[in-house]
Formats: structure tokens, sequence, C-alpha cells
């Protein structure tokens, strides 16, 4: 009778043992996938939080920065500066510039020669783009080129302006861009004076001139 109440008791401990082993396999099934749920949460809470902190809207592209010499008003030169690049969609250039501007400096257009509002201008100061207002060229290093668009043999930082080979209408020229905006500025030629000998020919619709206080 002993035998087989200690074979009762070990069959009830054996199924006893058999439920809650099937109880905590349950249990660790739901924390697990608590776990996995929380953490993919937590993940897509860091994903948000870190486009967020980029500060940039989906399909915005990321910003760039150059190095620029920066010219007070008065065309004084302060310094190296690192700044963010202007990036507009031709909607939003549209905006701010007239319709001539915007052909020139968005669209690689080119003025009528001796049409423009500074190809015969002999005042002091400095031209800027007309698109950011990046310094470009100063009025000291201008020169009558006879051409009819404004000329300049130096520009008035190597920083600010592009370079760039040019290769529309069947010939090979050499574009001139604006550093911080890309706008098109014109092209740059080697038959100019000393002491560089370079021309670079210029739109008007691409510049604002701020005279020398």
């Amino acid at each position: 009778m002993a035998s087989q109440n200690l074979r009762v008791v070990g069959l009830s401990e054996r199924k006893a043992c058999d439920r809650r082993s099937f109880v905590a396999a349950i249990l660790g099934f739901v924390g697990a996938g608590v776990w996995l749920g929380g953490s993919q949460q937590v993940s897509a809470r860091s994903g948000s939080a870190l486009g967020e902190s980029a500060g940039r809207a989906p399909g915005k592209p990321s910003p760039q920065f150059i190095k620029l010499v920066e010219f007070d008003g008065s065309g004084k030169r302060e310094g190296i500066v690192t700044t963010e690049k202007v990036l507009k969609t031709e909607a939003e250039w549209k905006q701010i510039l007239t319709p001539e501007q915007f052909e020139v400096t968005r669209r690689k257009g080119t003025e009528r020669a001796f049409t423009g509002q500074y190809w015969n201008l002999h005042e002091k100061g400095i031209f800027r783009c007309v698109c950011c207002g990046n310094a470009l060229f100063n009025s000291e290093t201008k020169f009558n080129s006879g051409t009819g668009w404004p000329s300049f043999w130096e520009p008035i930082a190597k920083q600010n302006v592009l370079v760039e080979s040019d290769l529309s209408y069947g010939m090979k020229r050499t574009e001139v861009q604006c550093a911080k905006c890309d706008a098109h500025l014109g092209h740059l030629f080697d038959d100019g004076p000393p002491p560089t000998h370079l021309r670079y020919c210029i739109n008007s619709a691409a510049l604002k001139f701020v005279k020398s206080p």
C-alpha cells in the first residue's frame, strides 16, 4: 500500500511539474512578445528623434557647408567663414528673382551685350550675387573690355567663385558660378589685362552692386 501511495504521489508531482513548465513557457512567450514590441517602439522613437534632431523634412537634401571669404558693407575683408550652401527649388528662385535674373542665373542664359545695368558702371564698390548676396567682384578689378558685359580681371576672393568646363552650343568654355548658391554668372577667358591676363565676363543680371560709402 505504501508503494502504491508513493507511485501516486510521484505521478501527481510529475503532472504538477508539467503544468508549471507549460505555464512558464506561455509566460515566457508573452514576455518575449512584450519585450520585442517595446524594443521596436523604442527603436521607432529613437529613429524619429534622430530625424527630428537632424532638422530636415522628408526628401529635403542634406545641408552642405562651404568656406567663403566674408566682406562687410564697405567691402572690407572680414575673414574666412564656414556657411551653409543656399539650395532652393526653381519655384523658390522664381519668387525672389526677376524673369531675366532667373533665366540668367538658374537657366544659364546670357543677356544681350551693352544692355546690362553694369557694363559701363565706373563707381567704386563691390558686386554681390543677386541670388544670395555672396561677394563676387570688386570695382577695383573691373575694366573696359569692349564686349558690352561687366568684365573683371580677378574675383574678390577665389573661394567665392567656382569655375567648371562648359561644352554647350558646340563650344569649349569655362563657366563661372557663385560658390554659395551655384548661380550662373558668366564665363572666364584668357584675354584679359595684367596682372592675371584673365577676363571674367559676367552678366549684369547676375550681380547686385553695393556702392562704397
